[in-house]
Parts: structure tokens; sequence; C-alpha cells
């Protein structure tokens, strides 16, 4: 299988595996809502959770890859607050904690310019 074959995939696997996450252990993704947003943190963590799975199928699917990598794209946009108020909620934990929030935020440019990737070497493919 090719790199180009296997990086959507592989997209879809990592988002899969988060949105199982989401499931498993509320309480981190809980924490790391925004308090701008209404309503309970749990609510949202659900529904991220939920979109992550949609998306990991969307983007796991020929004729729906396209659409869903660029709605990816806008998802990891769209979450890239809660890793703000994740890293400054860690800014006094211990070393290997804090490095592990500040590392998300730089993380989001490449796992956007990926799901970016994966729609253009969708195109014309169904």
């Amino acid at each position: 299988m090719s790199r180009s074959a296997r990086s959507p995939l592989l997209l879809a696997g990592l988002l899969a595996t988060a949105g199982v996450a989401h499931f498993a252990a509320p309480r981190t993704f809980d924490a790391i809502v925004p308090r701008s947003l209404p309503g309970e943190p749990r609510t949202w963590t659900r529904a991220s959770g939920v979109a992550e799975l949609a998306l990991a199928a969307g983007l796991a699917l020929p004729g729906t890859r396209k659409a869903a990598a660029l709605a990816t794209a806008a998802f990891f946009v769209g979450v890239f607050p809660a890793n703000v108020k994740m890293a400054r909620d860690w800014r006094d934990r211990p070393g290997p904690l804090r490095a592990a929030a500040y590392g998300r935020l730089p993380l989001q440019l490449p796992l956007v310019l990926w799901a970016r990737s994966v729609a253009k070497n969708a195109e014309g493919r169904s």
C-alpha cells in the first residue's frame, strides 16, 4: 500500500482513537472545554468524540474522503482553543505533563496540513 493510500487511514485511526478516548476517559476532556462554551463540558466532550468518530469513518471511505478531510482540517482548527486552555491550566503541573500540554499547541498545524493533504489527494477519486 502506497504512502498516499495509507495516509487517510492513519488519520482515520488517529481520530477514531481520540474519539473512543472521549468516552473512555471523559474527565480529561471535560477539563479542557473552554468555559466560554455554553452548556455542560460533558456535552462538548461527547459531541467532539462523536465528531471524531464520524470524521474517522468519512476518511476511511473513499467516496466521502475529500469532504471528511476538509471537515477534519476545520475540526482541528476548532478544537485549538481547548488545547490553549489545557496549556494554560497545566502550566504549574510537573515538567512532563506541562511539556505534553504545550506540545499539543504546535502539533495542530501539522494535523491541519495533513487533513488538507488527504483532501487534495482525494480529489477526483470516488
